[in-house]
């Protein structure tokens, strides 16, 4: 989901820019607040790992792959704020030191898979967890189905951002159609890795996944990780 340099317009990747400015501005505002204890270091492990697990890609149909994005792994592990900004992180060294993503149209890559994810995905997965059962088999449907859709939802805003401002000779429609069905696919291996990781993390420490706070006390800690607490 990467956006390339000249892909998209000078005043779409400019609009795209100050929005995702905006976005980074407030998620520093409240990300700051929220930093404590271990927050801090999980900050730093949740972005070192979303950046090392997009190096790695799997087949999704004839002559396509995909990679996790991380941007809903990232905001139910920390919460929102500090997933958007882990995120942010993540494509900012891919687009300046691997020229993975363009510079110019870093504005939009960080609206599609950093703030979309992180937002609506959380939305999303709150909303699934009032409608679910407040336990631990509720918190990984949720995460499933929010981290299917947020992978959606970046490709959606990429086929608006396309249909706006792209220079490329292929038909917005065809644009649109092509992304969203290949990243229902990928977005079905991004449900699996992110629950998987994210039950990983439930089951050694609960107290560690934002959003499962109201699990904290009642989930049984594993007996032998017990004496590392």
């Amino acid at each position: 989901m990467h956006v390339p340099d000249g892909l998209v317009d000078a005043p779409t990747s400019l609009a795209a820019g100050a929005v995702a400015a905006v976005g980074i501005g407030v998620s520093l505002r409240r990300g700051g607040k929220e930093l404590s204890g271990s927050r801090i270091p999980l900050t730093g492990l949740v972005a070192a790992f979303v950046f090392s697990a997009q190096m790695l890609n799997f087949p999704v149909a004839s002559g396509t792959s995909g990679h996790l994005i991380g941007g809903l792994l990232a905001a139910v592990l920390v919460g929102p704020w500090l997933g958007a900004l882990a995120l942010t992180v993540v494509l900012a060294v891919q687009a300046l030191l691997f020229a993975d993503g363009g510079i110019s149209a870093l504005g939009i890559n960080v609206i599609n898979m950093a703030l979309i994810p992180a937002f609506a995905g959380y939305g999303l997965f709150w909303l699934a967890r009032l409608v679910l059962p407040r336990t631990r088999a509720g918190v990984l449907t949720s995460t499933a189905s929010a981290a299917l859709l947020s992978v959606v939802a970046g490709a959606a805003a990429f086929t608006i951002e396309y249909a706006l401002g792209g220079n490329g000779a292929v038909p917005a429609t065809t644009v649109a159609w092509a992304m969203v069905t290949v990243h229902v696919l990928i977005g079905c291996g991004e449900a699996a890795i992110t629950t998987l990781v994210v039950g990983a993390v439930l089951t050694t420490r609960p107290d560690l996944v934002y959003g499962a706070r109201d699990l904290v006390g009642r989930t049984r800690p594993v007996p032998e990780l017990q004496g590392l607490r």
